[in-house]
């Protein structure tokens, strides 16, 4: 009964039948089972328990609890009870699937790889195993087991649309080893759209569109080079599957409604404590006029945290926790919006699949991913003014709207630095101290030897890096640089240091420890910039030649200090060198840079800007 969709009718049955025989396991196991659908989550855990109590070799009861604990967040709950399920039958497959893909979900990749790898020497016919083993091995940066992996997948099912897709989004790999890579990686990019084109049209966009977002081309943002073109070839594919799903869910299209407000949805799964909502959407949120705009929220994400407790108390509406793409549809088309705005397009699946409709008249992306989304669904990007080069327009497939300034209204985060010892993470005293706070794939092979040009001017540096989890793609980035340093010459564990990633309050203290920050070259960090300057550290960028290049250059602009922001790899050394080896001139750096900080913060101008361009579109 409970598979036809009658809870309430199979609940009675197991209540009538544990009357006459409690010491049933399977009618307790039937009764959890119905109580998990009607979402009562506390006494359907309770039923598990008393089920696996009175038979503890009922695996589909350990594997269902751990189901239930993986819902509520409690991943470790969850882990026993998959290996409680295992422990009484290793080749139960449904178990070791729901643990690897729980192992993925919390980003340990390798015990992921080991968990699938064991699953399919039971099961080496399923083709969603192969998959989310190529996506665990793609996430440790091994471009080359992920692909074989999706073939694999498809090889298994020829239309398993997830998998095709999969095969060509990770054309692009996460850490190359060279220059040369990158380049065959686009070309390779360039052709498997081609082919994924050809082969949605074979199998029908409705169930090809099952696969839009599930892997997007994130790592194309991180080779420095005009996308725009494959990026529109992406984007239409994107909005022509969408399209076709949308009208054949029945999901109507959205229609203009005349109100005194101007009704303005903003959609992100990062309305907490993250650089999308510190950078960019707070101070939007705080600072519009509310008596003129109706602000929205639909949250995507699943961390909550006293930001988007702040996040609630600001917004008209604020949505969370909806269960699928069709739900998201209807809740949003259901606020009749004016204006959509995506903070962020490219970083996450289900903002990818909304993002390629049309749910609003008009609809915007942001900098939140500093990139073109390729979409024909949006129709302007909103940047800024300090970070956009003269001929920025021609980088994007929307309509660019550059706001006042740095196109932001930016509050600081008041962190207390922690006291740190740097010698506690293997950095030693008395070496110039460099900080290289970038993600592993901002690191570009052409650039390595502008680390290895500063270590040799100085003679004695250290460059810090910091290793995010999963720790793979960052030690393959470690091994391509001791290459490059050994080949210098250079004694590569004099020069780097890897240290853990840092809790903000820890990076604090590091920073203020630090000589100088190390601006990533191709694609700054914003965020990174500002924290760095909250700490006083002084920092050199690199001003590229598309918006991702010039997050922090166009910081320091801001702030009088151009000498700062290069244009060449000597340049940039110079830079570099002239700060850590002369203590006057660091000082001098020093105090201008904590002098103008505080004009960074709380300009209202770039939201006096929004307002413009929100009347205007909504005219138009």
């Amino acid at each position: 009964m409970l598979a036809l969709g009658e809870g309430d009718e199979a609940l009675a049955a197991c209540k009538r039948a544990l009357a006459l025989r409690p010491d049933l396991a399977i009618m307790h196991f039937y009764a959890a089972n119905a109580l998990r659908a009607k979402g009562f989550e506390a006494e359907a855990i309770a039923a598990y328990q008393a089920a696996i109590e009175r038979d503890p070799r009922l695996v589909e009861a350990h594997n269902n609890l751990g189901n239930v604990f993986r819902h509520q967040g409690k991943t470790e709950e969850a882990l026993l009870c998959y290996e409680q399920a295992l422990t009484h039958k290793p080749d139960f497959a449904e178990a070791l699937l729901n643990a690897a893909q729980l192992l993925r979900e919390n980003r340990r990749l390798a015990d992921a790889v080991a968990a699938y790898r064991v699953l399919l020497e039971a099961r080496p016919g399923m083709a969603e195993a192969h998959l989310d083993l190529g996506n665990a091995l793609k996430g440790m940066g091994d471009a080359v087991g992920a692909l074989a992996c999706y073939a694999k997948a498809l090889e298994l099912d020829p239309d398993y649309a997830e998998a095709r897709w999969a095969l060509a989004m990770a054309r692009v790999p996460m850490v190359a080893e060279s220059e040369s890579e990158l380049e065959a990686s686009r070309s390779a990019f360039a052709a498997e759209l081609a082919a994924l084109e050809r082969w949605c049209g074979e199998r029908g966009a409705e169930k090809a569109a099952r696969a839009v977002g599930t892997q997007q081309p994130f790592y194309l943002a991180y080779q420095d080079a005009d996308h725009r073109e494959s990026m529109a070839r992406y984007g239409a594919l994107c909005t022509q599957l969408m399209g076709v799903w949308q009208k054949a869910t029945g999901l109507p299209m959205p229609a203009r409604i005349t109100r005194a407000e101007t009704r303005v949805g903003i959609v992100s799964a990062h309305i907490h404590d993250h650089s999308v909502w510190n950078a960019i959407v707070k101070g939007w949120l705080q600072n519009l006029d509310r008596t003129r705009y109706d602000l929205r929220l639909f949250h995507l994400g699943s961390a909550h945290d006293v930001e988007t407790a702040l996040a609630k108390t600001r917004a008209t509406n604020y949505t969370y926790g909806k269960s699928d793409i069709v739900e998201w549809t209807q809740v949003i088309l259901g606020h009749q919006l004016d204006v959509l705005i995506y903070p962020e397009i490219g970083m996450d699946s289900t903002t990818a699949k909304l993002a390629s409709l049309r749910l609003a008249p008009v609809q915007a992306a942001s900098w939140g991913h500093p990139y073109t989304t390729g979409l024909p669904t949006i129709d302007y990007f909103l940047s800024a003014q300090a970070l956009e080069p003269p001929q920025a327009d021609a980088h994007y497939t929307e309509r660019l709207v550059r706001l006042p300034g740095l196109g932001c209204c930016y509050q600081p985060v008041r962190i207390a630095a922690a006291e740190l010892d740097p010698g506690t993470l293997g950095i030693r005293a008395g070496a110039p101290l460099l900080l290289c706070p970038g993600t592993p794939f901002k690191y570009a092979p052409r650039r390595d030897g502008v680390l290895v040009d500063i270590a040799r001017r100085l003679g004695e540096c250290q460059f810090v890096f910091f290793t995010p989890q999963p720790a793979e793609p960052m030690q393959r980035l470690r091994q391509r640089l001791e290459r490059a340093f050994a080949a210098a010459g250079l004694d590569p564990a004099a020069f780097l240091v890897f240290v853990p990633w840092q809790k903000r309050a820890a990076f604090y203290g590091l920073m203020q420890e630090a000589d100088v920050c190390l601006d990533t070259i191709g694609f700054s960090g914003f965020n990174t910039a500002l924290q760095a300057i909250e700490c006083g550290l002084p920092i050199v960028a690199w001003e590229g030649d598309y918006l991702r290049g010039r997050l922090a250059s166009g910081v320091l602009r801001r702030m009088g200090l151009a000498e700062l922001v290069t244009r060449s790899e000597g340049a940039y050394v110079d830079a570099v060198v002239a700060l850590a080896r002369d203590a006057a001139h660091w000082g001098g750096v020093r105090e201008r840079l904590v002098a103008a900080r505080d004009g960074l913060y709380g300009d209202l101008e770039p939201v006096r800007g929004l307002e413009k361009f929100l009347d205007s579109a909504v005219r138009k």
